[in-house]
């Protein structure tokens, strides 16, 4: 079994398997008893005939259903009646939980909708979203949203409630429809796609709106300014709840995906046919396993590509599926953080930027009673011209106390390029409320990482604190990190070891309302200060990111004006670009932003940055463009891009970043996208088109194209130039996939 083996074992060995099942919902509802006012409470309706799910609440049973006849606004008045009724009631049998949604449009407001597509950003558009907290615990939860045109947005509730992960995908189906009323919407969403608290018979819930044309967001429970409708501690009561069927909890997903094409020129077309296998099985209504076998991950869109004038790397998030169900209770520490993640699953099956197999991975997520626990083993083959074969895991435990609170543990084994002696442990608590000073955000969060590996010499620990105060008047945080020069966690990602670090952020953002011609939603002058030392204290880094003018206009329409004094003191010289070096020694200069945005709401919206002023010795400008357009229901085109230019003692270079994205929205359940991008760094323009294809709630079809281009003989002086560009790649995949469940 070897010593990685046997040390995942052990670890695997401590998980609570068991234990009482209410523990966390009785914290929160004795301290809501003991400290506020009850929740309100929606009661579902028996979903006792069928219903067709058309968007069209007129069924019978919808009729005789508790509901929610309104909601309360918070923007742009906090408390005040919206403009529009909205009315929500819910259905439930043994098998699923139908919600169904009434939202009358106000006279004369024209709805904004454009998108079609699966995991499309609806902040930007008129949606309903709906949160579902099923253990009741007021950390955790599911996000589920659809706007008027059908496109459904799912997520996970992240960081304790504090934020969401979109990536996750569940199987659940959404109709809408359209009249003189508004429009509405039926939401579907099978038991099965939930973990949630045995035995239980409500759960928490929240609804919000966004009317975008009138820049309005109306909530159910919670409504105020200083939380967000995913912080679950402040959602109510969907009461009502039968004992949900999940038959066996079997789950079994067959994939099959071919493909042909040639990975380098010169060469003859490969073909390749590669079957997969998912399976997940439920152990009770709260645990999940999950097993992959021949793990493929056709259907993944590339990255997209980023300038990077550091020193260090780019963070990237995950994409791939079977290391997103789940992905909430990995979270360690202070969450969205990127200076430490110690569990980072995008070193499992890709190492240096390059794809291995993954042969067979297991998992096992969920909650027993206040305790949530996360285990993950993987292993990975041999790649074409890397050693990989390794066998990697992970084990999190974040034990619940008091409301809001938690304390954790966090381990790792194994390494992706198979090195000897690889482990990393450490615990985190946080301590949060939502009732500081009576009803403020407050929050401390500590922890604490050692790592081991035989090539490890120096010192391989790391530790941080944070003290964070998120509301809407003031956002207020501090934080200290420190990371060993020797702390290099195999499965983890630290882009800067060997240093404390310090920031200090204080944010006042106030409503003035009219000022002068101009009618303000919100200000937000901001005040960012970073530090960076050495271990040994002498300073390394500093930035000071302050926004004496960043303010939102009523229309939704944006500007911005931002000093940032950067300090670098190098002890190395490094290559900022092809041909110019920054010299080693101490370098301060002084940075600027003008920013302005159009709002969303717009068939046309876009956003242009200017950075211009000092880069260490010379000068650098960066100009950013990021726009939709939606000429049609049928079609997007997004252009996003920057272009840089930069004079240094040590040369002059430019810098190009562009990408075109073209989507044809068929329908919510079939879209094609085509997504071309180019690097001028990389000296490569390449092409990734994917057609998907939903057939039903379980079964999707993909076809995904890549073509590649480049000019590698370019010298670096020298312009791009399209007529020097030549074939690099290609490669055409189809998958096709199907979850049979019983």
């Amino acid at each position: 079994m070897g010593r990685s083996g046997t040390f995942l074992a052990i670890l695997l060995c401590g998980l609570p398997l068991s234990g009482p099942q209410g523990a966390s919902a009785q914290t929160r509802e004795a301290s809501t008893q003991a400290q506020g006012p009850v929740p309100e409470t929606l009661t579902a309706a028996p979903l006792t005939s069928g219903i067709t799910l058309d968007g069209r609440l007129d069924e019978v049973v919808w009729a005789t259903a508790d509901s929610i006849p309104g909601l309360t606004e918070v923007e742009p008045h906090q408390g005040a009646v919206p403009s529009a009724r909205t009315v929500v009631r819910v259905l439930t049998d043994a098998d699923e939980l139908v919600i169904g949604v009434v939202a009358y449009q106000p006279d004369g407001v024209p709805v904004v909708s454009y998108s079609k597509a699966p995991d499309s950003r609806l902040g930007s558009e008129d949606h309903i979203k709906v949160v579902l907290d099923t253990f009741l615990d007021g950390r955790s939860g599911y996000a589920f949203a659809v706007n008027p045109s059908g496109a459904r947005y799912d997520a996970l509730v992240m960081t304790q409630a504090d934020d969401e992960d979109e990536s996750w995908d569940a199987v659940w189906e959404a109709r809408t429809a359209r009249g003189a009323f508004g429009w509405s919407v039926e939401i579907r969403i099978s038991a099965h796609s939930l973990t949630f608290r045995q035995g239980a018979h409500r759960w928490g819930f929240n609804v919000e709106r966004r009317i975008q044309a009138l820049q309005e967001t109306d909530r159910w429970s919670g409504a105020t300014r200083d939380y967000s409708v995913s912080q679950t501690s402040q959602a109510g009561y969907l009461a009502g709840l039968p004992d949900l069927d999940l038959g066996i909890g079997l789950s079994v997903r067959p994939a099959f995906t071919g493909g042909v094409g040639k990975p380098v020129p010169d060469t003859s077309a490969t073909t390749t046919l590669h079957p997969s296998v998912d399976v997940t099985q439920r152990l009770g209504a709260n645990l999940l396993a999950s097993l992959t076998a021949n793990t493929d991950f056709a259907e993944t869109e590339v990255d997209t590509r980023r300038t990077n004038f550091t020193r260090f790397p780019l963070f990237f998030p995950e994409k791939r599926p079977f290391f997103l169900e789940g992905s909430d209770i990995f979270g360690f520490g202070f969450g969205s953080d990127e200076d430490v993640i110690p569990f980072f699953s995008r070193r499992i099956g890709l190492v240096e930027g390059v794809s291995v197999p993954l042969n067979v991975g297991a998992k096992l997520t969920g909650r027993v009673g206040g305790t949530n626990v996360g285990a993950l083993v993987a292993h990975t083959g041999n790649g074409d011209t890397l050693a990989t074969a390794a066998t990697m895991g992970v084990v999190r435990i974040r034990q619940n106390v008091f409301r809001e609170s938690s304390v954790g543990f966090i381990g790792t084994v194994g390494d992706p390029l198979g090195r000897g002696g690889s482990w990393m442990i450490g615990p985190d608590a946080t301590f949060r409320t939502s009732r500081f000073r009576g009803n403020k955000n407050f929050s401390v969060s500590t922890w604490g990482l050692v790592a081991h590996r035989d090539s490890l010499v120096g010192d391989r620990t790391a530790f941080g604190a944070r003290v964070s105060y998120p509301n809407d008047l003031v956002e207020a945080s501090a934080s200290y990190v420190r990371i060993g020069d020797a702390f290099d966690p195999s499965l983890g990602f630290v882009p800067r070891p060997g240093v404390h670090m310090a920031s200090v952020e204080m944010n006042w953002q106030p409503r003035p309302g009219r000022v002068g011609p101009l009618p303000i939603r919100q200000c937000f002058w901001e005040n960012d200060l970073t530090f960076v030392a050495g271990l040994r204290g002498a300073w390394q880094s500093y930035r000071y990111f302050m926004a004496p003018i960043n303010c939102r206009l009523e229309s939704g329409d944006r500007f911005e004006f931002n000093v940032v004094p950067q300090g670098e003191r190098l002890t190395e010289p490094f290559d900022v670009a092809d041909g110019v070096t920054v010299p080693a020694g101490v370098h301060r200069f002084m940075r600027f932003r003008i920013e302005g945005g159009l709002a969303a709401k717009r068939a046309l919206s876009a956003q242009l940055t200017w950075w211009f002023g000092g880069f260490y010795d010379g000068t650098l400008h960066q100009i950013e463009l990021n726009s939709t357009w939606n000429p049609t229901p049928l079609l997007t085109v997004e252009v996003n891009g920057e272009h840089d230019i930069g004079h240094l003692p040590g040369g002059r270079f430019t810098a190009d970043v562009w990408g075109v994205r073209l989507n044809a929205n068929v329908s919510p359940d079939f879209q094609v996208s085509s997504f071309t991008q180019y690097d001028s760094e990389g000296r490569a323009l390449g092409t990734n088109t994917r057609l998907r294809w939903t057939f039903s709630p379980w079964g999707a079809l993909f076809v995904v194209y890549n073509h590649n281009l480049s000019d590698p003989d370019r010298v670096a002086v020298d312009r791009w130039s399209p007529r020097r560009m030549r074939f690099a790649s290609n490669q055409l995949l189809v998958k096709a996939e199907y979850a049979l469940r019983y």
